[in-house]
């Protein structure tokens, strides 16, 4: 037994030794060649000055997010001589190229797949004409169409989600896709894996994928070989590799379940034990999940595939998976324990970093834009740049009832002290501000009006709105809606309202939030 778990920690620890110690040799590198260009630096200085000019110049001509620009036209007035070949450093091995042929071709490829159960968006429209431009938008810009003939039942724990999701993965016939940013050895993998071997067993297509990163130090190496061996497909997205790059940034965020293509999950959990509170991080774990069934579920199976289909030479083909090519759609379902049923016209998205579209930026700004009485978001982080601040302080403003949850026990005290250098701003315009102190907050969701909701994996922060892949499902006049805004208002008693008292900070603090802004994009 000791020989098995010191095999499994070399195994563990192997790989990702050598690229830590790749990365800092790197880094060492670049510092011992600035240097030595100083012993030259008669020579070598109007050129290097050039260079930062030059790379200047290209920063503020990008197609890029103002804050992206602001870190690095800052660093090149902190070292005039070296941040422009910092940038170039960092860029040169960052090509991103590649997968955006790929994945659009992957998108190309998939589109006309996306619309078999039918099109709903001008039934949609026609009832509810409101909804015109989240749904036109999502539809014919960013390719995800509305869908009717969806059940929805929406999760308020992970507790809930994770029994729902074991019960609906036994009942699987022909496939199971499943995407995870994080999954970790315990309770919750050990009852999946157990279901996923046993349906493999039966001549089902079970397939996993997980980011890198995500899962650096949560599994061991030989993870892969585990899952082939119980019949388990698997591929590991982006790895994270010996190579100091900007690319490495992009990670597959998304939390997402298919299971024949007629029932599908999404929402803030991964799939490790703190979130259905079997193991104790920050006090009670608070997330949030959706499962739908029927037409909708389509669309996030064609969205796993787009995905998995970057990582192999041999395409699936698309509409092969469509599950009612045979048989007319049966909506009968069973009971589903702790949850909340409901029907509605359903539209679920997907977010790509190298698309520059940002989607799910989008969504909540339209959902902030047009709220004529209540917005109520759930969010674990809050670090937005201005046309997320603006948009919140407008509405605030013009008479909206804004309110925001985010933790109180927080994960990462870097990003704690940046987020809560926003509640100032937003508490003047009139934006009410929670802190759930019970734990740890990590739903994502927004419900306005009785009308309109989402739930997904995107957080309010840089890395989640313009650097990783992300998901979510947008609601239209569903019961759903109330879910969503009666799990909100259920947090508000365990949850402390921040004043503009409770904002006072003295002069170090002041200056130690003010230069944690200045980086907010890269928390």
């Amino acid at each position: 037994m000791l020989k098995k778990v010191k095999n499994t920690l070399l195994l563990v620890f192997r790989r990702r030794v050598l690229v830590l110690l790749s990365l800092l040799a790197q880094i060492f590198l670049f510092f011992a060649l600035i240097a030595g260009t100083g012993v030259y630096l008669k020579y070598s200085y109007w050129v290097l000055t050039v260079l930062s000019v030059i790379v200047c110049i290209y920063l503020i001509n990008k197609h890029e997010k103002a804050g992206y620009k602001l870190i690095w036209i800052f660093l090149i007035l902190l070292f005039p001589l070296f941040g422009g070949i910092l940038y170039i450093s960092l860029n040169i091995w960052s090509n991103p190229r590649k997968i955006r042929k790929s994945l659009n071709l992957n998108i190309k490829d998939s589109r006309e797949a996306f619309f078999l159960p039918g099109n709903r968006l001008n039934e949609l429209v026609d009832i509810y004409p409101e909804h015109k431009t989240n749904a036109y938008y999502l539809q014919e810009c960013a390719g995800f169409p509305v869908y009717g003939n969806t059940r929805q039942v929406y999760f308020s724990s992970g507790e809930a989600f994770f029994y729902n999701m074991l019960e609906e993965l036994e009942k699987a016939k022909k496939y199971i896709f499943l995407e995870f940013f994080i999954i970790k050895e315990g309770h919750m993998l050990d009852f999946t894996l157990a279901i996923l071997e046993k349906k493999a067993a039966e001549g089902l297509d079970v397939r996993i994928m997980y980011d890198d990163l995500g899962c650096f130090f949560t599994l061991p190496a030989d993870f892969q070989k585990m899952l082939k061996q119980k019949g388990i497909k698997s591929y590991v997205f982006n790895r994270f590799r010996p190579i100091v790059s900007s690319l490495q940034n992009n990670r597959d965020h998304r939390k997402l379940i298919s299971i024949d293509g007629k029932v599908a999950f999404t929402g803030g959990l991964n799939l490790a034990d703190e979130y259905i509170n079997v193991v104790k991080r920050f006090g009670h774990w608070k997330d949030a999940a959706i499962m739908i069934e029927g037409d909708a579920a389509w669309s996030l199976t064609l969205i796993f595939l787009q995905m998995w289909n970057l990582g192999f030479k041999e395409k699936d083909n698309y509409a092969s998976f469509f599950p009612w090519r045979e048989n007319i759609l049966d909506h009968t379902a069973e009971g589903v324990e702790e949850g909340f049923e409901s029907w509605g016209y359903v539209q679920p998205y997907a977010d790509s970093p190298i698309n520059r579209e940002n989607v799910g930026e989008h969504v909540y700004i339209q959902i902030i834009n047009q709220a004529k009485d209540y917005v109520y978001i759930s969010t674990p982080y809050l670090i937005v740049d201005d046309n997320l601040l603006s948009a919140l302080s407008l509405a605030a403003k013009s008479g909206v009832d804004v309110r925001i949850i985010t933790p109180h026990r927080w994960d990462k005290w870097m990003v704690a002290i940046t987020s809560r250098s926003y509640y100032r701003r937003l508490i003047q315009a009139g934006v009410k501000v929670y802190e759930y102190t019970s734990g740890f907050n990590h739903g994502k969701t927004f419900v306005s009006d009785d009308k309109i909701a989402t739930v997904g994996t995107t957080n309010l922060d840089f890395r989640s709105l313009y650097l990783h892949y992300e998901c979510g499902v947008l609601i239209y006049e569903s019961d759903t809606v109330a879910d969503v805004k009666k799990d909100f208002l259920n947090i508000l008693p365990g949850s402390q309202e921040i004043t503009l008292k409770d904002c006072a900070r003295n002069v170090f603090q002041k200056v130690i939030q003010d230069v944690l802004r200045i980086f907010a994009p890269l928390m």
